[in-house]
């Protein structure tokens, strides 16, 4: 009994060396553990907070949009691009505004709205904005600017319409053979497994193509 009580001593004298050798250390690290994981409950919950802010002001824009309000519909939409530019809704909501001001023949607001997306959104939101933003800037003739839209590379999915709206302001220009490389552009990136692909898209594009002749 006495051998393993000066076993157990021993081990014990062993434990109090290393605890005041790294004791700091160890202390520390579950200090720097324990204040990520309060941070990044704290951020989870900042951000889940924020998204229901952002759903209840973007709910209050559905109904500007669905009154025709442009002008209420257009301030909702600032409030969400100022306050919750970090969520989804920002981006769905500039869209919305920029729907709303062109019913109400405010192109130049919805422009405004739709180069932020562009600029601010994310994935999908932002090419989508960015091809309705060139559609009227191709309206309005702004040629230079539009084709200066388009020299961004888009996401994949969405190469074949940047290309097809790359051959219209082309061909809106006169540039008859440049346009033609464009639309066919758009056709050699079309993929067969997607809606797009399969679609009546390709027969559109085909004609765009042949409607330029062989001259082109």
């Amino acid at each position: 009994m006495a051998h393993y009580d000066l076993e157990e001593q021993e081990q014990l004298d062993t434990l109090k060396t290393w605890w005041k050798m790294y004791g700091n250390l160890v202390t520390g690290v579950i200090t720097v553990i324990a204040l990520a994981m309060a941070g990044w409950q704290g951020w989870n919950w900042y951000q889940n907070t924020q998204a229901a802010k952002a759903a209840a002001v973007f709910a209050a824009l559905e109904d500007a949009a669905m009154a025709k309000d442009a002008a209420r519909a257009k301030a909702i939409a600032g409030e969400l691009a100022d306050k919750f530019a970090g969520t989804s809704y920002a981006a769905l909501g500039a869209m919305m505004a920029a729907k709303t001001s062109i019913e109400a023949g405010d192109a130049k607001s919805a422009k405004l709205q739709l180069a932020w997306v562009a600029e601010n959104g994310k994935n999908e939101a932002r090419d989508i904005a960015r091809l309705r933003l060139v559609t009227l800037l191709i309206d309005e003739k702004a040629y230079d600017e539009a084709l200066k839209q388009l020299d961004i590379a888009p996401a994949p999915v969405f190469a074949p319409r940047f290309a097809e709206m790359k051959g219209e302001a082309l061909l809106a220009q006169g540039k008859k053979a440049e346009a033609k490389a464009a639309f066919k552009a758009a056709m050699g990136g079309l993929d067969e497994k997607t809606e797009l692909g399969r679609g009546n898209y390709r027969d559109l594009l085909q004609q765009k193509i042949d409607a330029l002749g062989e001259s082109a």
